[in-house]
């Protein structure tokens, strides 16, 4: 099975939550997975060349929470061209906001930008519609972890 680098950026605990779902639908699965409430460049290389899962949640005008901007910060302005990397994305946010899941669709334009190459569809999920994100992102999990057993 996979190795798989969950990488999370919350910040009032929402993005963690998924994350930890994730983390246990993945593991039950037979993947390998470790997750990052504060992922550093060190780890992203490492799960470079296996698989990456970024959950994180959308701050003010679409900025990124603290937790993961560093990390964000760095995989810019170091990493580069990364084709090898296979990744999925789950972005929460509120649309009642301009900038909708700003902080996840930046994080999928640097990727596609460094050649990654993402599984799956990017899920958005909306705190308006979805008070409890982990009824929205585990079916999503769920399929992710099959398109990466291939």
């Amino acid at each position: 099975m996979a190795q798989v680098g969950i990488f999370v950026g919350t910040v009032y605990g929402n993005a963690l939550l998924v994350a930890e779902e994730a983390e246990a639908i993945l593991a039950e699965q037979g993947h390998e997975v470790k997750l990052f409430d504060e992922g550093t460049l060190e780890s992203w290389q490492y799960y470079r060349h296996h698989y990456v899962l970024v959950i994180t949640s959308t701050t003010g005008q679409g900025n990124f929470p603290d937790s993961i901007a560093p990390l964000f910060q760095a995989v810019k302005d170091h990493v580069g061209y990364q084709p090898e990397l296979r990744y999925g994305l789950i972005a929460l946010g509120d649309s009642s906001y301009d900038n909708f899941c700003g902080a996840g669709h930046t994080f999928d334009a640097l990727l596609q930008e460094q050649g990654a190459v993402r599984i799956g569809e990017l899920l958005e999920i909306d705190a308006s519609a979805h008070p409890e994100p982990e009824v929205v992102s585990s079916p999503w999990v769920n399929s992710w972890a099959e398109l990466i057993k291939a």
